[in-house]
């Protein structure tokens, strides 16, 4: 049969596996990376469809998941920062949640691991908030793996259709296990991988302390690598295989300097594999259309048969995952607004160019090592230390694919310049971007003045 044209049947109803990997960018084996051992996901990727240029809405954990899990942008579902701690950024109250939307079509739904894309209270009320039958906390990849192969296991004895996000923390960060002052790669039961070599992204300078870091991310991917080839294996062994959509993804790129939480393409590059064997999706095909993650909430509501709402801002990705067509959008747009501070941004890629606008004078990129002393440093800027945002950055990503030649007050650029941001501008005004109107409070700000009227007022005072 030929891989791009659906069979004469699907199941109406199929089930939606969505597997999530914290801060993964595209540092996987099947995307080149010849150091880092993902024989899993290179075999996953070698009988579904692998997307070479999937980019996030942001390059952030909250704000990304957020518009992978209701189709729409982060100034518009409301989650322009983190979700946890004191950060408290949430869900607009009238944004609904995939697990929302299917619970209601009579899925039955659960998370195991990580959430991460409205405000992190209690449990109970994010599977409530989430439309979640079950909620598992998070915890070390191979506790997850087990925990979701049994929900598996009950799911392949039951009727209805089902859907599970199991959401891994590897590789993220975590507290060096003998060091103070800086997080690293070592999770539990992870250890670094040396044995292909260290790969250095050439936007990172290749140095002792570098290759040391990397390698604990090398050695965090193998790991979570595996226990992903368990879950699947078990997921064949079930008989479910046919009849799931399976989406292996991430919320952005590496958390090394200028990759994470930048608008430079290794902070919002994302691994992007599905899989479908009851429609075809399968064979190894690898599609080069510029697709985002926002476009998979719509992708999963065509597959499963529910009517898309008008304000979804996604584009369903059915045709180009059918091989029917090779280009899906002529640009994408990504953000930030706030991370570990405010530094509102926003930005628009074509197939050649890359233009950012930034709404503060902050550092030249916020640092993601978590670290006093980073062990990465980035090759650009020579100091990082006393470089800032300019007002405007435009890169030629043809002939500069790593943005150091900004050339947003090149005259011969104008042209380029002036359509990008008219194009930029649009898309801001269409979605409501709240940033045309000033600056965005966040949510600590309000937190803050609110405790300053409820004081107590002084006589006298």
């Amino acid at each position: 049969m030929d891989q791009g044209t659906p069979p004469d049947h699907e199941p109406a109803r199929p089930n939606v596996l969505i597997v999530t990997c914290h801060d993964l960018g595209r540092h996987l084996g099947c995307y080149g990376v010849a150091t880092v051992q993902t024989p899993q996901m290179d075999a996953l990727a070698a009988d579904g469809v692998r997307f070479q240029r999937a980019f996030c809405t942001a390059p952030q954990c909250s704000s990304s998941r957020a518009s992978l899990f209701t189709g729409r942008y982060p100034h518009s579902n409301g989650v322009m920062g983190l979700t946890h701690s004191g950060f408290g950024w949430d869900l607009h109250p009238e944004e609904r949640h995939l697990g929302q939307v299917l619970r209601a079509a009579g899925f039955t739904t659960a998370l195991v691991g990580i959430h991460h894309e409205s405000r992190s209270v209690d449990p109970a009320e994010i599977a409530a908030r989430c439309g979640l039958d079950v909620l598992v906390p998070p915890g070390p990849g191979d506790r997850m793996t087990d925990r979701a192969l049994a929900l598996l296991a009950g799911y392949a004895e039951g009727r209805r259709p089902f859907f599970l996000h199991v959401g891994y923390h590897e590789p993220h960060r975590a507290p060096h296990p003998d060091e103070i002052g800086f997080m690293g790669f070592l999770g539990e039961g992870v250890v670094p991988d040396l044995e292909r070599g260290v790969t250095v992204p050439p936007y990172l300078r290749d140095e002792p302390s570098a290759r040391v870091e990397l390698a604990e991310l090398q050695g965090a991917i193998r790991s979570v690598d595996s226990t992903i080839g368990r879950l699947l294996a078990g997921l064949g062994a079930l008989g479910l295989e046919r009849e799931t959509l399976l989406v292996v993804t991430t919320d952005h790129g590496l958390a090394v300097p200028r990759a994470k939480c930048s608008l430079y393409d290794p902070g919002i590059e994302a691994a992007l594999i599905v899989r479908f064997p009851a429609r075809g999706w399968v064979g190894g095909r690898t599609p080069e259309a510029l697709v985002s993650n926002i476009d998979l909430f719509p992708t999963v509501l065509n597959v499963v048969g529910l009517p898309i709402a008008p304000a979804v801002q996604g584009r369903d990705l059915r045709r180009v995952l059918d091989g029917t067509a090779n280009r899906h959008r002529d640009h994408v747009h990504a953000e930030m607004t706030e991370h570990d501070y405010y530094d509102p941004q926003r930005c628009v890629r074509t197939e050649r160019h890359k233009l950012i606008v930034n709404f503060a004078a902050a550092p030249a990129f916020m640092d993601p090592s978590q670290s006093w002393c980073p062990r990465c440093r980035p090759v650009f800027p020579d100091d990082p230390a006393t470089a800032y945002h300019p007002p405007v950055e435009l890169y030629d990503l043809t002939t500069d694919p790593l943005e150091r030649t900004n050339l947003a007050d090149d005259p011969d650029q104008t042209p380029v310049r002036d359509d990008l941001m008219a194009l930029l501008r649009d898309w801001m005004v269409t979605t409501g971007d709240p940033l045309l109107e000033g600056a965005v409070t966040p949510p600590a700000h309000r937190r803050a003045v609110g405790l300053l009227r409820t004081a107590p007022t002084k006589q006298g005072g």
